[in-house]
């Protein structure tokens, strides 16, 4: 579903599926782009910090035997009546860590002291208690604000920081798209084949969060690539605002910034995922309800300033203050709640014969759940569904050289699609969740289809003729297109998220997304070509109304494969299976 102006190299990422229940929970997975050791644990409860009694503190049964005691309540009021305990010190200073739960766990003997210490370790006692995981989910009162029912702890601001800075950073949108038009002097044709390239970072995501889990830097998983991540989006666009001036350069360089978003992306998913492993689904579904908030209200953000700021300023200026941006994610990925790994660990993470035995096992699990045809048919769907021809680069030229639009005005287009793509997402998520997937592809494809051929009206000028203005014409195809588009886009990630066996869900999701990032890399790629075939150029638009009308009539060829589909609807239950 093309979405009208909306030429952006930057693909955005996978959004985390609206709250809501049953899609909330897989939206857990679809939002991941490959945390292994996640997909290695699922469905397994993290075991948090448990009492002296050796039950887990949330659990409370109503009586328990001890010798000597008769029936006694829970754990917490048995300890708070119990005095503490003799002040102890560590054998030889040694710690042993517990590999259940992750704490240290120091050898203790009772000894004698001096003075009176029974108020200091009660107070050690007490902070033990409130267990250090970090986690908003916690069921005490917590002393954090909260945001869409989420604890707003540091890890988990630094989390809606990440997604914040993944939508705000379509500001150099049209900066990008202004200066291959006008700073290059690009044709349409060339602009579509880098906003294609632009694309390949996205189509590797598992290769990343296998690193990610693989390799740790300094001792840390995800703290680590989110600094780098953060560092190559600046150096990307403080490229853009200085030394480049050519196209190979400007393709370089945009690449470098669609990688340093992907990886993040990878990275924050991952953690999103493990933050809502075990928990419930309102839990799970408020973290991604924040996530979601987080990026689309950057989006929006973004999309007020845009255009305006290349009107004022120039495109150097927007792509310096872009280049700041990233470095958000560097900042907050300190307050990120992760534990650093023993070097011993650290070594044997980095050993190479684990890494490929690792490698290998995760191909054999992929390629063992992708060759089911329950998996393998609905994928191919997507991918031809994804693969059809765009006309966006052209349709950018044609509003910008002949009809006139100024940064400005696209600016509040941009602004416009931003609110109207969270108008569908509300659409999906109130009337189009029960919906049998195949009809939802079915009248969206065709709707989609008819609608796109108005932009033929603009081109033509037909528009002005029945009294309406070119900029109220754009403005209205763009709200029903990306609205439409949204919704339709949806069901994509909840396939996506239902055709994952248990075990290999958060690789195979990557996998999934990576398959359909292609099949829009691919109709960008075969939209170029047909621009080019049809002589569609910075100055001549003779036929573009042609290559319009054969982009979306392209969009229904998919419709006879509908068969391929799961026929049901897209929360309904899909008999999910583990793959060894």
């Amino acid at each position: 579903m093309q979405m009208a102006f909306s030429s952006f190299l930057l693909p955005p990422p996978s959004p985390p599926l609206p709250s809501p229940a049953a899609a909330a929970a897989s939206a857990s997975a679809s939002t991941s782009s490959s945390s292994y050791p996640v997909a290695a644990h699922r469905g397994r409860r993290p075991r948090g910090p448990r009492c002296r009694c050796g039950r887990s503190p949330e659990v409370t049964p109503a009586t328990t035997t001890s010798s000597g005691s008769g029936d006694r309540g829970s754990c917490d009021e048995e300890d708070a009546s119990a005095p503490p305990p003799l002040p102890v010190e560590p054998v030889g200073g040694v710690a042993s860590t517990d590999s259940l739960t992750g704490s240290a766990t120091p050898r203790y003997q009772a000894t004698s002291t001096k003075g009176d210490t029974r108020n200091e370790d009660l107070e050690k006692w007490e902070n033990n208690q409130r267990g250090t995981d970090g986690l908003s989910s916690s069921k005490s009162k917590s002393a954090y604000s909260k945001a869409f029912g989420v604890d707003l702890s540091p890890d988990n601001v630094a989390v809606a920081t990440v997604y914040f800075v993944q939508g705000v950073l379509g500001l150099s949108r049209l900066a990008v798209s202004f200066y291959l038009k006008d700073d290059l002097q690009l044709d349409p044709a060339e602009t579509a084949v880098i906003t294609g390239f632009s694309a390949l970072p996205w189509l590797v995501k598992p290769l990343y969060g296998f690193i990610s889990d693989s390799v740790p830097l300094f001792g840390y998983r995800r703290r680590s690539y989110l600094i780098l991540s953060g560092l190559l989006g600046a150096i990307s666009w403080s490229l853009m605002a200085t030394i480049v001036d050519d196209k190979y350069s400007a393709a370089l360089s945009i690449i470098l910034g669609s990688l340093a978003v992907a990886f993040s992306d990878v990275v924050v998913d991952s953690m999103v995922v493990e933050r809502a492993r075990g928990e419930s689904q309102s839990t799970s579904g408020s973290l991604q309800s924040l996530c979601w908030g987080s990026s689309a209200f950057g989006a929006i953000v973004s999309a007020y300033f845009s255009g305006s700021l290349v009107d004022t300023y120039g495109v150097r200026f927007v792509f310096g203050v872009t280049a700041f941006l990233p470095l958000m994610t560097s900042a907050v990925a300190v307050l990120v709640n992760e534990k650093r790994l023993p070097t011993e660990e650290r070594s044997i993470s980095l050993s190479s014969s684990r890494l490929i035995e690792s490698s290998k096992q995760q191909i054999r699990q992929i390629w063992t759940a992708v060759k089911q045809p329950n998996i393998f048919l609905p994928t191919l769907f997507i991918f031809l569904w994804q693969a059809t021809p765009q006309s966006d680069s052209a349709m950018f030229y044609f509003v910008t050289n002949k009809i006139g639009f100024t940064p400005e005005f696209l600016g509040r287009v941009t602004l416009v699609t931003s609110v109207a793509s969270l108008l569908g997402v509300g659409i999906y998520n109130s009337f189009l969740k029960a919906v049998p997937l195949r009809k939802i592809f079915l009248v969206t494809t065709i709707l989609g289809s008819a609608l796109g051929m108005t932009q033929v009206l603009l081109v033509t000028g037909l528009n002005r003729k029945l009294g309406i203005s070119d900029e109220w014409f754009s403005i209205g195809d763009s709200l029903i297109l990306t609205v439409l588009g949204q919704a339709s886009f949806m069901p994509v990630l909840v396939l996506a998220a239902r055709l994952c066996p248990l075990g290999v869900e958060a690789t195979l999701f990557a996998t999934l997304m990576s398959i359909s990032n292609a099949g829009s890399v691919a109709g960008g790629l075969v939209g170029a070509g047909l621009t080019q075939f049809l002589g569609v150029t910075k100055d001549n638009f003779e036929n573009l109304a042609l290559l319009i009308v054969i982009c979306n009539l392209s969009s229904l060829l998919p419709l006879p494969l509908l068969g391929l589909l799961p026929d049901g609807s897209p929360d309904a239950d899909n008999g999910q299976t583990k793959v060894d």
